[in-house]
């Protein structure tokens, strides 16, 4: 037995929750921060959508699998990643 053996799941499942929500908070600064600039962004288009693919699909893998801090934060960062997206084109267009 390792020591990781003796956490009960519901500790791990708690901390994952947490982890995954400080993820979205981070993302929610990002996205607030381009909404607020006046600059051009200085995020790619690749990038940007490219993490939209990576939430959606660990959201997927989440809901598949009835891991519920893995659909769920990564479906909250999966929507922030649009929304900040849709922030980005329109700082690329002007």
């Amino acid at each position: 037995m390792t020591f990781l053996d003796f956490i009960p799941a519901t500790i791990f499942e708690t901390i994952e929750i947490i982890a995954g929500l400080s993820a979205c908070f981070v993302l929610f600064i990002q996205l607030y921060k381009e909404f607020k600039s006046d600059e051009k962004s200085s995020l790619s288009m690749v990038f940007v959508v490219g993490w939209i693919f990576i939430f959606f699909f660990w959201a997927l893998y989440g809901i598949r699998f009835y891991a519920l801090a893995i659909w769920m934060t990564n479906s909250i960062a999966f929507l922030l990643q649009i929304a900040l997206l849709i922030v980005v084109r329109k700082r690329i267009e002007c």
